[in-house]
């Protein structure tokens, strides 16, 4: 695919990556109103499956051709790293949260190594090495080796993980059509969130107001519509390592705000161990500022 020179890929891809970072304000008022991380994903994908159903319908003589494996992989894991993510955010300390999220960068280096076989170079290295020394610090550092994580930090490590398994499972799987990928992700989230209230892992809100499911309407065909497909419109028409750039906007975006708004601290140890991870992501990102255009998965990329 030829590289795209207009500023419409960037300008899509840095609204997206603000619209993420910023994604605890409604996410965390959406909570307030007395919806949970599960029902949000239910009911807010859902309206986006729905709202991708016609695309797909428009391709079914190519989805029939699609390799169901990757296409379920992506529902499997882009679902569950969607899931992981917003509870994680809901639920806890939003700077810690991304920052953890944030070692995404490490995952795939070494997803990539160990499932794609892909070089792995000195400098990526090093960034893996920063990365998990940054979250070791973040957890606590030797502290942590008393007791486990939290459940919170260890879902927001998890959200990371999952995100950068679907990432690669879409570079994989570059033969099968971007409309696909996208639908399996968005049914994914579904599909997960509605067997984990069929199985009584949370229960359905039963006292919830006609604007609490006004407002989760407003969010997915509003904020989460524009956040997916601002980003996969930027990630495919922008060289890698520059999307790579402009996606760490996500993490400032939250960081910044987080403090300003949601009063929200780290200690010196945490804000050092956050910066390595920052570190991490900026060496992967400049890595290779000339590598082709990329996918990502759709969510909290």
């Amino acid at each position: 695919m030829p590289r795209h020179h207009s500023t419409l890929p960037i300008l899509a891809l840095l609204g997206a990556s603000m619209l993420w970072g910023l994604s605890w304000l409604p996410l965390k008022g959406l909570h307030a109103l007395g919806i949970d991380g599960i029902v949000l994903i239910l009911t807010t994908y859902g309206l986006l499956a729905l709202l991708f159903t016609p695309a797909l319908w428009r391709a079914r003589h190519t989805l029939g051709r699609a390799n169901a494996r990757p296409l379920l992989l992506i529902a499997l894991l882009g679902g569950g790293a969607n899931i992981a993510f917003t509870s994680a955010l809901i639920h806890g300390e939003v700077i810690r949260v991304m920052v953890l999220f944030y070692l995404l960068p490490a995952w795939s280096v070494l997803g990539g190594r160990i499932f794609l076989h892909e070089r792995v170079d000195g400098a990526r290295w090093l960034g893996v090495g920063l990365a998990l020394t940054g979250a070791f610090l973040i957890l606590g550092g030797f502290d942590a080796l008393g007791g486990p994580p939290s459940w919170n930090d260890l879902i927001a490590l998890s959200a990371g993980l999952l995100l950068a398994m679907t990432n690669l499972v879409f570079r994989a799987a570059r033969a099968e059509p971007m409309v696909a990928k996208v639908g399996a992700m968005f049914y994914g989230c579904v599909l997960l969130a509605a067997l984990l209230l069929l199985t009584g892992v949370e229960a359905w809100p039963v006292a919830v107001s006609g604007t609490a499911w006004g407002a989760i309407a407003l969010y997915a065909c509003g904020w989460l519509l524009f956040a997916n497909l601002g980003a996969q419109y930027g990630v495919t028409h922008l060289e890698a390592g520059r999307a790579s750039i402009i996606l760490l906007m996500e993490l400032l975006a939250a960081v910044v705000s987080a403090s300003l708004i949601g009063g929200e601290r780290m200690d010196g140890w945490e804000l050092f161990g956050g910066a390595l991870i920052l570190a991490a992501a900026l060496l992967e990102a400049l890595r290779d500022l000339k590598s082709p255009p990329y996918e990502i998965g759709a969510g909290a990329a």
